[in-house]
C-alpha cells in the first residue's frame, strides 16, 4: 500500500486522531487478510481518510517488526522506515555525539537518529513536515527518549548553522520513487551540504553508500558503516566530529573500525593463493582501506583488480569471511563439474565480484550428492577467470 499524503496540517489533524482511536488498529488486528482487502467492514465504521491512514500506518508497522524495537506502536511510513537509519547503525554513530551540550538532528523523518543520540545529549529534532515531528516525538516516548527530545517544524535550508553541531539526514527520493545516488539531487542539496560542512561547529551527514561522495567533501572524513555484511551508510564526519584521516571503514555488530589514508599501503599480488581465500566486508571495499586491511593482517590480493584476497592464516579481523581453499580451477565450467563429480555436495554457494555470473544457472548444472556444502569462487587470479572450490570454516 503507497503512503497516504497529506496537507501538513491535515496530516497532523489526521494522526492525532489515529493516536486517539487505538480501537481501529485493534479492529485491524483483529480482521482477516480478506477483510482488510475490501475495507468494508472498517469504512462502516470510520471515516475513509482515517481508515485508509491507520492501514498504512498498520502495514509499516509489520515492516517493521525485527527491525525496529516496538515496531506495534511506532508512528511510522513506509517511506520513513525505508528511509531510516538501522538502529545498530544509529547507536554506532550516536557515540561521536557524546560529550556535546546540544545536538540538531535535521530531516528527522521518524526519529531512529534523534532517539539514539538523545542517550548522550539533549536532542532538537527538526524536520519540514510537521507529521514527521510528531512521529519523532510520539516515537521518542515509546523508546523512552522523549526527555531529552524537542522538536521543531523548519526548513532547515533557511537557518544558519554557524558554530552548531548537527546531524542530518536529507532526502535521498527527491520526489522519485526510488532513491538516488547523486548527491546533487538530494534535498537538501549537494551545495547545501558542503556549505554546512564549512560553516558548522561540527556534525555527520548520512549520505547513501553507493553515491557519488568521492572528492565531494575536502577536509572531511567518511565513514562507511556495513552490518551484518551489508553496507548500510556513509556518513560524512566535519569540523570537531571529524577523524584525522578522510576515510574509516567500521563493521557491525563487532565495532571493529580502520581509518587511515587508501593510498598509504600497496598489497602485494600473487600467482597463487595461500590456505584461505577471504571475502571482505563492503565497508572496507567502499572505503578504499582493502589494501590497509590486507597489511594490517598479512594477506594479498589475488589480482590486482580483485577483491578477494588470500593468505596462510585465517585472520582475526571482522572486515573479511574466511573460507579453506580445497581447489584452484581454469574458468572452464566444464573443468568444475568434472572436478566436483568425484564427490558432490548437496548444496553450492557461488560467489563473484569482478566475473559476471549467472550464480542461479550455474548451481543448476552442477552435480548433485551428499558431500559438505561448497563456496564456488569466480575471480580474477593474475589476471584470468578462475575457480576457487571452498568450504566455509
Amino acid at each position: 500500500m503507497a503512503d497516504i499524503y497529506f496537507d501538513a496540517d491535515d496530516e497532523s489533524f489526521l494522526l492525532r486522531r489515529l493516536r486517539n482511536c487505538p480501537e481501529i488498529f485493534a479492529a485491524i488486528e483483529a480482521s482477516s487478510q480478506a477483510e482488510l482487502a475490501r475495507q468494508r467492514k472498517l469504512r462502516g465504521a470510520y471515516d475513509e481518510d482515517l481508515v485508509r491512514a491507520a492501514l498504512s500506518v498498520h502495514e509499516s508497522r509489520q515492516r517493521a517488526k525485527g527491525m525496529l524495537q516496538n515496531a506495534d506502536q511506532l508512528w511510522l511510513t513506509r517511506v520513513g522506515l525505508e528511509q531510516c537509519t538501522a538502529p545498530e547503525v544509529a547507536a554506532h554513530k550516536a557515540k561521536r555525539f557524546s560529550g556535546e551540550a546540544l545536538v540538531y538532528d535535521l530531516c528527522c523523518g521518524i526519529g531512529v537518529d534523534a532517539a539514539a543520540i538523545a542517550r548522550f545529549t539533549k536532542v532538537i529534532a527538526m524536520d519540514s513536515a510537521a507529521a514527521m515531528c510528531l512521529r519523532t516525538e510520539w516515537n521518542a516516548a515509546i523508546w523512552s527518549r522523549a526527555e531529552n527530545i524537542e522538536t521543531q517544524c523548519i526548513d532547515v535550508t533557511s537557518r544558519d548553522w554557524s558554530g552548531e553541531v548537527v546531524h542530518v539526514d536529507p532526502d535521498r527520493r527527491a520526489g522519485s520513487d526510488r532513491p538516488t545516488k547523486r548527491l546533487e539531487l538530494y534535498q537538501p542539496d549537494l551545495a547545501w551540504m558542503q556549505q554546512l560542512t564549512r560553516a558548522a561547529a561540527g556534525g555527520g551527514i548520512k549520505i547513501s553508500p553507493a553515491s557519488n561522495f568521492l572528492q565531494k567533501f575536502p577536509g572531511c572524513e567518511i565513514e562507511l558503516i556495513s552490518l551484518k555484511g551489508e553496507c548500510r551508510e556513509a556518513t560524512v564526519w566535519f569540523g570537531r566530529l571529524a577523524g584525522q584521516h578522510a576515510f574509516r571503514a567500521t563493521t557491525l555488530p563487532s565495532g571493529e573500525s580502520i581509518s587511515a589514508d587508501p593510498l598509504s599501503v600497496w598489497t602485494n599480488v600473487v600467482p597463487t593463493p595461500a590456505e584461505y581465500i577471504f571475502d571482505p566486508d563492503p565497508a572496507i571495499v567502499r572505503s578504499g582501506l582493502l589494501d590497509v586491511m590486507a597489511d594490517q593482517q598479512n594477506m594479498q590480493r589475488l589480482d590486482p583488480e580483485e577483491e578477494y584476497l588470500t593468505g596462510a592464516v585465517k585472520g582475526t579481523t571482522a572486515f573479511v569471511t574466511a573460507f579453506r581453499i580445497e581447489a584452484v580451477l581454469s574458468g572452464n565450467l566444464k573443468e568444475l563439474k568434472k572436478y566436483l563429480r568425484k564427490d558432490p555436495s548437496t548444496h553450492y554457494e557461488i560467489k563473484c565480484r569482478r566475473i559476471p555470473t549467472n550464480a542461479d544457472a550455474i548451481r543448476r548444472q552442477l552435480p548433485a550428492g551428499t558431500a559438505r556444502p561448497r563456496v564456488i569462487f569466480f575471480c580474477r587470479m593474475s589476471g584470468r577467470t578462475t575457480i576457487v572450490v571452498a568450504s566455509r570454516l
